[in-house]
């Protein structure tokens, strides 16, 4: 009788223990609602999707503002918006099923399989590994040739073609340097492996046995699917809703469109370490090696300052990898059109979340600093407000310095030649042609392969010349400078629009005779 009463209380103890448990979380959670959602007004993001697991429960799964700016149609956790860059773990992830196939090797050479890769470098065109595809260490510079790629009619065989004439600015295996194009790299591997096309592969080897239902491999599926936000972009003081642009000749690298409940799922697989339920999909030793430090990242001052936790920063095969309050986290971001989105794990929590937003804002990132805190640690730091004001601080800084640049510009200047000497076709190497034309004695240019790019050409001072691509509002104001020769005709066309996504310096035009 004593036994059956000690039994009784040892369980009475846990179940109020456990009552207790669920209660705080339930509250924090209610909490971290409200803190969501106060950020995304201060932010003015007009939609916002999160998504929590935490010990195989949903705990939170909910949507914040509207799908498209003054429409007022309501966000949930089903909603779509773009993951872009989230989508390179499932592209390793593909690789992985293929090595557990014993169909090819992480460390097999890509030549072996793409007999036509070349990059600047010989040596690393016949060392360059699947490995070294999903690591970001082939010596480019981050976004390095991110122009050949985007809005272009370029195709997917051609754009890693061209990556042969990208200069690197690193050792190879040096550095970490971020590329798209090693991951479109890496999805050719797998349809010439596969017989598939890589979204045919993650259909119906990732997406499918997940149960990922509503997750897409490309915008032209966006047709009829009406539970979709759209992507925004700011233009001066206002908010602007933009179209949805086609990443399909990069697909590997960041096509994939999905919704919290539906990445909720794969972080579960990702916590689950490759099982569904009782079935693996990918083996547990796999896993490991995807989730597993590849190459070092640094660690900048500015990190150690805020987040004096974190002693390590490195990517694996398509997760970044940090520790945070002691504890491992694997993440990856993803940046859209007028889409940011985040997801994360920490394996020792089986904590998981993913953040979505439709406007291009760094939102995500203190809100995913704000949910860490809330599960690993008692840290009530105001992320959301410090980053706002950090942001501003910033934004004012970068306004005074294009006002700064303004005024040294020389004025009273001509060009040196009559306007249609300028005209004509320029070609680069790395990126194909841009056209200069004169109509009405006015200069234009605009880029062949991608038609979005074009733009009045105004003069600024002596051959350089103002642009602004007006499909384009997400690109800041830029500036074309012709290059003349010994013999004082044109010669070459030099392009900045300074941005920190794509770097227009490192297409050199030059002027077909």
């Amino acid at each position: 009788m004593k036994k059956a009463i000690h039994f009784f209380g040892i369980s009475l103890i846990f179940i109020i223990h456990s009552f207790s448990a669920g209660a705080q979380q339930d509250t924090r959670v209610d909490s971290l609602k409200k803190y969501l959602n106060d950020a995304r007004v201060k932010w003015n993001v007009p939609a916002l999707s999160v998504g929590i697991i935490h010990n195989d429960s949903i705990v939170l799964l909910e949507g914040f503002g509207e799908r498209e700016i003054g429409t007022g149609k309501a966000v949930d956790g089903n909603t779509l918006f773009a993951v872009a860059s989230n989508t390179k773990a499932f592209t390793a992830t593909a690789l992985g099923i293929l090595s557990d196939e014993g169909k090819l090797r992480w460390d097999d050479k890509v030549i072996d399989y793409l007999p036509w890769f070349r990059l600047y470098d010989p040596y690393v065109t016949a060392n360059m590994t699947i490995r070294d595809l999903l690591t970001h260490r082939s010596g480019l510079a981050t976004f390095s040739g991110d122009l050949i790629w985007y809005g272009s009619t370029h195709s997917r065989q051609e754009i890693i073609e061209r990556a042969a004439f990208l200069k690197p600015v690193y050792g190879f295996r040096s550095n970490y340097g971020y590329s798209n194009i090693m991951y479109l790299a890496a999805g050719e591997i797998i349809k010439v492996v596969s017989g598939q096309p890589w979204e045919d592969f993650v259909q119906h080897r990732i997406l499918d046995p997940l149960g990922m239902a509503n997750t897409l491999t490309s915008t032209t599926q966006l047709k009829g699917v009406t539970n979709v936000a759209m992507p925004h972009n700011d233009v001066g003081d206002n908010i602007i809703q933009i179209k949805y642009l086609n990443w399909d000749n990069i697909a590997p690298a960041g096509a994939l469109i999905s919704s919290s409940a539906d990445m909720l799922k794969w972080l579960k697989f990702q916590l689950h370490h490759g099982k569904i339920s009782d079935s693996t999909l990918v083996k547990a030793s796999t896993m490991r090696e995807m989730q597993h430090s590849q190459t070092v990242m640094n660690v900048s001052a500015f990190s150690k300052k805020f987040w004096p936790s974190t002693h390590f920063k490195t990517y694996g095969l398509g997760w970044s990898l940090m520790d945070y309050h002691g504890r491992k986290v694997i993440s990856h971001s993803g940046g859209y059109d007028g889409m940011i989105s985040f997801s994360a794990f920490v394996p020792e929590e089986n904590l998981g979340f993913v953040i979505l937003t439709n406007k291009n804002s760094s939102l995500y990132y203190p809100l995913s600093f704000k949910i860490l805190d809330v599960f690993l640690s008692q840290d009530t730091t105001d992320w959301s407000n410090d980053f706002y004001e950090l942001i501003t601080r910033n934004e004012a800084a970068e306004k005074q310095s294009r006002e700064e640049e303004k005024s040294k510009r020389i004025k009273g200047t001509s060009p040196t030649l009559p306007l249609e000497a300028y005209a004509g076709t320029y070609t680069s190497e790395i990126y194909g042609d841009v056209v200069v034309e004169l109509n009405n004695k006015e200069l234009s240019l605009r880029f062949v392969p991608t038609p979005m790019f074009h733009s009045p050409l105004m003069h600024w001072q002596y051959n350089t010349f103002l642009i602004k691509f007006p499909d384009v509002p997400s690109l800041p104001e830029g500036k074309a400078a012709f290059v003349l020769d010994m013999d004082s005709k044109v010669h070459q066309l030099l392009i900045d629009v300074p941005n920190p996504d794509f770097d227009f310096t490192e297409l050199n035009f030059i002027k077909n005779k």
